[in-house]
């Protein structure tokens, strides 16, 4: 394995030990976010885990506010705070609630979030004050990444939000869609179908890239496209697996709202790939 590869392994042990220990969560779009996340904090953001509050910091939205294991783990592992810390998850008056709460102060949690379909709008307003900052006179433009599902494009204030966003031209904006096709109520084209994905939001005056959520090369590549993109925002399709990591339940949507045994998890860090 490469370095990427052994820290996405990492944080994928740190989720499942978590969740395990919690008895509740979202263990599914958790892991397979892992290689996005990996890439982001690893490669690609300018973040400083020691200065959580640097004003140069590029910004990190989680509009899947139920996903936040992959949150956590990610700034455990990057330094962000202990990672024995994990062990609290969903725990009674814990920094890592089961949704990101801004109120507890975990260091690199930007915002609440949890409410389907409203994280793109608080994106999209950190973008717009970071443009007129700069504009302003601020010394470097920011980023702001916001990381959503797809079930969650069935919401119509996300369109709301896309079509300001390509108004105000905010190629400082970044959305990352987990394109794994299961919601909690099965796959996506059987709820609500949402495809043709990348032609809506081309259409809506964005620049689109579709990729292998779990292929590194692509995501980088995609990353550095975003940043290399002016005028207009960029969203990253991210095609991913649901559990992606632990192969008995990948794919499985069941698993969007549960969480392994004492028996399972060593069942699933022995499959952990």
């Amino acid at each position: 394995m490469n370095e990427l590869e052994d820290k996405a392994k990492h944080i994928r042990e740190l989720i499942l030990v978590a969740l395990t220990e919690a008895g509740s969560g979202h263990t599914g779009g958790s892991l397979d976010l892992v290689d996005i996340f990996t890439v982001l904090y690893f490669n690609h953001l300018r973040h400083r885990p020691q200065d959580p509050m640097w004003e140069g910091r590029d910004k990190v939205v989680l509009s899947i506010g139920h996903t936040a294991p992959v949150l956590y783990a990610t700034l455990a592992a990057a330094g962000y705070f202990p990672e024995e810390e994990m062990l609290s998850l969903r725990k009674l008056g814990s920094r890592l609630q089961g949704h990101p709460s801004y109120e507890f102060r975990l260091p690199g949690v930007e915002t609440c979030s949890g409410s389907l379909g409203q994280g793109l709008g608080v994106a999209l307003g950190m973008a717009l004050a970071a443009k007129m900052d700069f504009s302003a006179g601020s010394g470097t433009m920011q980023r702001v990444f916001c990381i959503m599902g797809d079930g969650e494009q069935q919401e119509g204030s996300v369109w709301e939000a896309v079509m300001a966003a390509a108004h105000h031209q905010l190629d400082n904006l970044c959305v990352i869609i987990d394109r794994n096709r299961l919601q909690i109520d099965g796959g996506t084209e059987t709820v609500m179908a949402i495809d043709p994905l990348k032609d809506k939001w081309t259409a809506f005056g964005w620049n689109a890239i579709e990729i292998d959520g779990h292929d590194y090369s692509q995501i980088k590549l995609a990353f550095n496209l975003a940043d290399q993109t002016q005028g207009k925002p960029t969203v990253i399709i991210a095609d991913t697996i649901m559990g992606k990591g632990v192969p008995s339940i990948e794919n499985d949507y069941r698993w969007h709202g549960k969480v392994p045994n004492k028996e399972q998890l060593k069942d699933f860090l022995n499959e952990l790939q």
